[in-house]
């Protein structure tokens, strides 16, 4: 096969995406004050075209752009994933913005480039992509955190947000430059047919390495590279950071999977221990802290650290079945989690002011639909049987037990006990305490019962028939494990 034809159908979704996020742009100055709303739509259409692109994208497996970019399961397995995710913010976000007086259709062109990015990193063979898509998400991202401009508290979280990603990415830059020193290539493949063929100064390619985890890491947030998480979660207004827990979070460990076992296999024994690490830190500190948290968004904040840790002792398992356990823990926590956010998005109110745990206190007897769809997802994200966050649990901690990471999976088991505590504290403020008045005037728009019935289903699901997900995720894992 010729890596260096040029097959449009390898880059259609984000081709789409990008399409689409030009033309809300465009369409923006010409639509008056009532039109603006339904640029959504126009952005809906986008993403949902871009779904539809993802089948003549996926029947052309095997096909490469220039090299660049390669289709295979594992790609189009990702892209599903981002598209979900977009769709689902675009369904909290329409009622959102006009309701908070933030009603700019730019936010939909920033989140179209953004997924448009996260296409790119998930199939990029070549480290200048990779770092093209990592860009092209950031900027997009720091935008979207600081998109209340009149509240002191999402600039902030913008430009913290800012100082550090662009720090991370000066990391992964730098690793990206060693290794073309070290090797003479950027290219995945052509990276590992290096370091199996040549003598290449292997500290040179451990130090690339190291500098290219450490980068990722600050973007899946894991610890101790968290330091930012709380802050900007809490800061930015809640659909984009129900975006940001679960998207970039997503496309880093996409772009840490590829990168670590297409390129370098060969210095697995240095890198996987570091991950090992990396995992325990990261499941101790995001649930412990997470107990102590008054505000449900810097407990999700928290809850997310602690979910990267889970993700990250199937990256430490180093097989098909730790990757595919890893895809698959992905999908489900991205459906439990932007679920559990379209409710803190209603809740909130007028500039997010309800964002307390005891703000939920009575609500079962006010809004018991509302109740009960957040009590699922709270309960798939602590891991309970019948969920989603209980599948993808049990299959990383099979995987790990394989891999031998005895220890491993029982900082991972004692930490989901841990994290039942603040997850049934939400649960116990809305069945067992005295209700508020201030839930009767919240309306649940059409757009955000469409997200929470799209998650909600999906988190059970995945729960009870995990098999049809599995079986993509495990085609998926096989092809990155060359």
């Amino acid at each position: 096969m010729n890596h260096a034809t040029i097959n449009i159908s390898a880059i259609l979704p984000a081709l789409v995406l990008s399409i689409f996020g030009i033309a809300v742009m465009v369409v923006e100055p010409f639509a008056g004050p009532s039109k603006k709303s339904a640029l959504a739509w126009l952005a809906l259409t986008g993403t949902i075209a871009a779904m539809f692109a993802l089948v003549p994208m996926a029947s052309n497996r095997g096909q490469w752009y220039s090299n660049l970019w390669i289709v295979d399961d594992y790609s189009v397995f990702f892209s599903f994933v981002f598209l979900v995710i977009a769709a689902i913010t675009i369904f909290t976000s329409a009622d959102y913005l006009p309701r908070q007086k933030m009603d700019h259709p730019e936010f939909y062109a920033l989140l179209l480039f953004a997924t448009a990015g996260m296409l790119m990193m998930a199939a990029s063979n070549e480290l200048v992509m990779v770092f093209l898509g990592l860009e092209i998400l950031s900027i997009a991202t720091y935008v979207m955190a600081g998109f209340r401009r009149t509240d002191l508290k999402s600039n902030e979280s913008a430009l913290k947000y800012f100082l550090l990603g662009s720090f991370s990415s000066a990391f992964f830059l730098y690793g990206v430059a060693l290794i073309f020193g070290a090797t003479g290539s950027t290219n995945l493949i052509g990276i590992a047919e290096s370091l199996r063929s040549s003598e290449v100064s292997i500290s040179l390619v451990e130090l690339s390495a190291a500098l290219m985890l450490i980068g990722l890491c600050f973007k899946v947030a894991v610890a101790p590279f968290h330091i930012w998480t709380p802050d900007v979660y809490e800061g930015a207004p809640t659909p984009v950071t129900g975006f940001m827990s679960v998207g970039p979070k997503a496309a880093g460990f996409a772009v840490l999977f590829r990168i670590f076992s297409t390129a370098f296999p060969s210095i697995q024994n240095r890198w996987a221990s570091a991950i090992w690490l990396i995992a325990a830190l990261t499941m101790v500190l995001g649930n412990v802290i997470a107990v102590v948290q008054p505000n449900i968004k810097r407990m999700l904040a928290y809850s997310s650290i602690a979910h990267a840790g889970y993700v990250a002792v199937a990256f430490a398992a180093v097989s098909d079945g730790g990757i595919s356990a890893g895809l698959f823990y992905l999908l489900a926590y991205t459906l439990m989690n932007l679920g559990a956010f379209a409710i803190v998005t209603i809740l909130g109110r007028s500039e997010d002011k309800f964002v307390n745990l005891t703000d939920y206190a009575g609500l079962a007897a006010k809004r018991p639909g509302l109740a009960a769809a957040l009590s699922i997802f709270l309960l798939s994200l602590a891991g309970v049987p019948g969920t989603a966050g209980f599948a993808g649990k049990f299959l990383i901690f099979r995987a790990a037990l394989e891999s031998r990471l005895v220890w491993l999976t029982i900082i991972g088991v004692v930490t989901t006990v841990i994290s039942f505590y603040y997850y049934l504290y939400v649960i116990v403020q809305m069945y067992m305490r005295e209700p508020k008045d201030e839930f009767a005037d919240v309306p649940v728009p059409g757009t955000v019962k469409l997200a929470l019935f799209i998650s909600a289903v999906g988190t059970l699901y995945l729960g009870v028939l995990p098999t049809s997900v599995l079986n993509w995720t495990s085609s998926a894992a096989l092809i990155t494990l060359r």
